[in-house]
C-alpha cells in the first residue's frame, strides 16, 4: 500500500497557501470530486450513481480526455455538475518548468471552461500557485485567475494494493461536514471506486447528508 494521508493534516495545508482544502461547512454537506476523466463508460456510471441520490459533484477533467470524449464531458455539464481543469496531459508540477506547466493548463482551458483547478498528484510549486491565483483584472472568461481545489479526504481508489472494501472502510469514519472527497473516474481506480462511491452515497444519504458541487 502506498503512503498518503486519508485525512489531510492541518500542517500539510499550511504548506500550500492559497489553495482550498474544504468546502463551505454546511451541516451534513459533502463535496464529491472525480479526477482524470472523462471516460467513455466510467464517467456515465458515476453520473448514474449520483442521479440516484440527487447528488451533485465536481469533475476535474484532463484536456486530452475531454478532446477524446466530448459527449461524456457535455453529459457532466448537462446534468448540472461542475467541471474543473486538471491540465491537458496530467502534468506533474514538481517535474516541469514554469512555461511547461502554464502552457499545459492553458491548452486545457480551450476545452474546459472553468476557473477551478486541481493539480495532478496534488503537486504544485508556490510559484505556480501564485501564477494561477493572480488577478490580472480580465473578465472571468478570459482571466487566468483560478481557484485551486485540493481535498480533505483522499479515497486512494487508484491504489492497486488496496482492496475495494478497505478503500471504503478507511474513509467512512473520517468524513465530516464540508469535506472535499477525491475519487477518480478512471480505469486504474475502477475496482475500488465502483465499490466505494455507491456505498458512500447510500450510507451518507441515509444519515441525512447532501452532496453539492463546488462553485
Amino acid at each position: 500500500m502506498k503512503n498518503y494521508f486519508v485525512k489531510t493534516p492541518w500542517w500539510l495545508k499550511k504548506l500550500f497557501p492559497g489553495c482550498v482544502w474544504e468546502g463551505p461547512k454546511k451541516e451534513k454537506t459533502l463535496y464529491l470530486t472525480f479526477d482524470d476523466g472523462p471516460h467513455p463508460t466510467i464517467t456515465p456510471f458515476v453520473l448514474e450513481q449520483l442521479k440516484k441520490y440527487n447528488a451533485k459533484a465536481t469533475f476535474f477533467c484532463i484536456g486530452d480526455n475531454v478532446k477524446k470524449f466530448p459527449r461524456q464531458y457535455h453529459q457532466i455539464i448537462n446534468e448540472e455538475h461542475m467541471v474543473g481543469n486538471h491540465t491537458m496531459t496530467h502534468i506533474n508540477g514538481w517535474k516541469c518548468t514554469y512555461e511547461e506547466y502554464s502552457d499545459d493548463i492553458n491548452r486545457a482551458r480551450q476545452y474546459i471552461k472553468s476557473n477551478l483547478f486541481r493539480p495532478p498528484y496534488g503537486k504544485i510549486k508556490r510559484s505556480q500557485i501564485k501564477w494561477l491565483t493572480k488577478d490580472n483584472n480580465l473578465p472571468v472568461a478570459n482571466s487566468r485567475k483560478h481557484v485551486i481545489i485540493m481535498w480533505n479526504i483522499l479515497a486512494g481508489d487508484w491504489d492497486a494494493d488496496l482492496n475495494p472494501e478497505r478503500c471504503y472502510e478507511r474513509i467512512k469514519n473520517k468524513i465530516s461536514d464540508g469535506d472535499i472527497i477525491v475519487f477518480h473516474d478512471s480505469e486504474k481506480a475502477w475496482d475500488r471506486m465502483s465499490y466505494a462511491v455507491p456505498r458512500l452515497l447510500k450510507d451518507f444519504a441515509e444519515k441525512g447528508y447532501s452532496f453539492e458541487k463546488l462553485l
